[in-house]
């Protein structure tokens, strides 16, 4: 893709000014006099809290166990012990429990550390949570404990009932593991969010402050939300945009490409190798700005061409989506699932695994990865 811009263009907002009809003034008044009730207003903007926001000294002398030594896992306790907290680790016997003796941590069963525990930090499965919560966490979860997690599925959905008594927050950092622990290093912090599900203490959002401090999220800035509103949007965005949207827009091109004869190499390049390097500069400036740096031609085809793709019926796909969301369908479906060993998921990976697109890829990434 040509990354040169060659002519100064108008601002988006100017273009966006041209781009109004005359009759908007009489379209607004004619829809004001139908008396239909107007679109639901924007939830206002959330709070956002920084390092001077968060105490550590909420954290002493308590004890947190992190349940799980995954990706979120291991970053999320490496970076609060090196914060000066004390973390213990609750996994059963197998490779977890190896890596996290390996990285120097006190580790114990899921049980016995809730039981050693202030603070039950749970960062296992989401379709794990109620089974293991029931059978080995319940039992310690005693009046002035804390639970909490980096993602509210389990609580939302009632998978996890909590008792009254104990306060129940999320931590949720927006980013993977490995980027968690790679900025902390850095010594900055990944963005995250912050949310009270159940606050018994009174203090419930300052414990969850600290744990965010201590993971370093504080330093870029943590959101307030609710845990439906995580739960909810975390979901749709990932089944819609991130995850469904993305990987199947990119399949799509690919096999286009390929069906028309251009050679699998070239359209793994054009349809997703390149989507990084976009993504890239959308991450660090927004879109805006990554116009600004592709070739007029590009620009002009993302308005032409985009709208033709991606047309107002896959918005109207996406409400349904986020009604399935919200109104727990998705959550019964998957963990059916989920109770029968994933068998639908185990195929769906085993087809996605003799993909055109992943087996040029490997290729690809193979021929040109550094030495």
């Amino acid at each position: 893709m040509a990354t040169k811009k060659t002519v100064k263009k108008e601002t988006v907002k100017a273009a966006a000014k041209k781009a109004v009809p005359a009759t908007k003034t009489a379209t607004v008044a004619k829809a004001a006099a139908s008396k239909k009730p107007a679109k639901k207003a924007p939830a206002k903007a959330v709070k956002i809290f920084h390092d001077k926001d968060a105490d550590l000294s909420f954290l002493k002398d308590k004890t947190i166990a992190i349940m799980g030594f995954g990706a979120q896992g291991r970053a999320q306790a490496l970076c609060l012990r090196d914060s000066g907290c004390n973390v213990i680790i609750g996994v059963r016997k197998g490779k977890s429990f190896k890596a996290a003796k390996e990285a120097g941590f006190a580790v114990f069963s899921v049980a016995e550390a809730a039981k050693r525990a202030d603070i039950i930090h749970i960062l296992l499965p989401d379709e794990s949570h109620k089974s293991v919560y029931a059978d080995e966490i319940a039992k310690y979860v005693t009046p002035g404990k804390t639970l909490c997690c980096s993602h509210g599925f389990a609580y939302v959905f009632k998978n996890i009932v909590p008792p009254a008594g104990v306060d129940v927050i999320m931590v949720a950092p927006k980013g993977p593991g490995t980027e968690v622990r790679r900025v902390f290093e850095e010594g900055f912090g990944c963005p995250g969010l912050v949310a009270v599900w159940q606050d018994a203490s009174g203090k419930a959002l300052a414990t969850a402050l600290a744990i965010a401090k201590g993971e370093g999220l504080t330093r870029g800035g943590v959101l307030e939300c609710t845990m439906q509103q995580e739960t909810y949007e975390d979901l749709f965005g990932e089944q819609n945009v991130l995850c469904g949207g993305i990987v199947d827009l990119m399949k799509y091109g690919f096999e286009t490409l390929i069906e028309a004869g251009y050679p699998g190499e070239m359209a793994y390049f054009e349809c997703i190798h390149e989507a990084k390097l976009i993504v890239d500069i959308i991450y660090n400036k927004g879109i805006a700005a990554m116009n600004g740096v592709i070739s007029n031609t590009a620009e002009f085809g993302e308005y032409f061409n985009g709208p033709k793709i991606i047309t107002p019926d896959v918005k109207k796909r996406m409400k349904e989506s986020l009604k399935r969301i919200e109104s727990g369908e998705f959550a019964k479906i998957w963990m059916r699932e989920a109770s029968k060993g994933a068998p639908v998921l185990a195929k769906k990976r085993e087809q996605l695994a003799q993909h055109p697109a992943e087996i040029v890829g490997a290729k690809i990434r193979k021929l040109f990865e550094r030495k």
